[in-house]
């Protein structure tokens, strides 16, 4: 299958890679010449624990390219999933499929507005990878990916999909309430990723420290009291339990946002705790944890150039 993975970012080099050892036709569409150039050249490097492996992979920064691709999955950050659908809107032909393996809430709504619905795929993956270099990722952590369409159909076409993921070696299943497992995940990220970026600790540091576990379930709390007032069927009984037992499975990994910081790039606090945020104002629940940590990332963000270097 042809296969499309915009945004070479961590996640989207470890699908890629693994899509491409498994022997199916894949192509990183980058917005960035050079990079695109080396993946072209290099490949994609893969380091952790599933072992040592370089795939090679075609790269490119021209969208025409990848027409005729039968799946296209969107890897890049939140805040560029708008001008990134446009730019390929035109390419999509009539059997491609478009899928978000995105963090946070929104996503979909997004794509929507620029796409069929019945061409959009949602999945979510409980895989962690950390961006080492250009076309090298390490493999930090395992986990299900689960893929579902938005009107919970579980269609054949899903089930090549799924059948070629797990081909490729990731453990991947069709769901029914795909929207239910994106709120899931999206609670786990309301409880990581940014006390991460605040504290700069690895996920499995945060069950450490009492104080930084008491902030953590204060910002799961409201983010379940969101989901319950909107019916949201969540994968798991006790959340807080759920995210400090990720923490401890994941305990080496650096998460996403923390990436973002520690390379001084704008995170995806906007979709992940600021989403529990303004899904609150509107059912007229009080959050006041996640507007907190909304606010103390935002500065983060703002005051890159203003570290005290010691």
């Amino acid at each position: 299958m042809k296969i499309a993975i915009v945004g070479p970012g961590a996640m989207g080099s470890l699908f890629g890679a693994f899509l491409a050892r498994s022997g199916e036709d894949v192509w990183m569409l980058d917005h960035r010449e050079d990079r695109a150039t080396h993946i072209e050249k290099s490949g994609i490097k893969v380091e952790g624990i599933s072992g040592n492996f370089r795939a090679s992979v075609k790269a490119t920064t021209d969208p025409k390219k990848i027409s005729g691709a039968e799946l296209i999955i969107v890897c890049v950050k939140s805040y560029d999933t708008e001008a990134v659908v446009k730019r390929i809107k035109s390419l999509l032909g009539d059997e491609a499929l478009i899928l978000t393996l995105q963090n946070g809430l929104g996503n979909i709504q997004i794509i929507e507005d620029v796409v069929d619905s019945a061409k959009i795929i949602a999945g979510v993956t409980s895989h962690g990878a950390t961006l080492l270099g250009w076309g090298h990722v390490k493999h930090a952590g395992k986990g299900e990916t689960v893929i579902g369409r938005l009107d919970g159909a579980l269609t054949g076409r899903l089930r090549t999909i799924a059948s070629i993921f797990k081909k490729a070696g990731f453990d991947t299943r069709s769901s029914r309430d795909i929207r239910g497992l994106i709120w899931s995940k999206l609670i786990i990220n309301v409880g990581i990723n940014g006390l991460t970026a605040v504290t700069r600790l690895n996920n499995g540091r945060l069950v450490e420290y009492e104080g930084v576990r008491e902030v953590m379930r204060a910002a799961v709390s409201e983010a379940v009291k969101v989901a319950r007032r909107k019916r949201i069927k969540l994968a798991y009984d006790d959340p807080i339990q759920k995210v400090e037992s990720v923490c401890r499975a994941t305990s080496g990994n650096i998460s996403s946002m923390l990436q973002d910081v520690l390379n001084r790039r704008k995170t995806e606090i906007d979709f992940i705790n600021g989403a529990i945020v303004r899904q609150a104002k509107g059912l007229g629940i009080a959050t006041p944890t996640n507007e907190t940590l909304l606010d103390l990332v935002k500065t983060v963000e703002e005051s890159y150039d203003k570290y005290i270097k010691t």
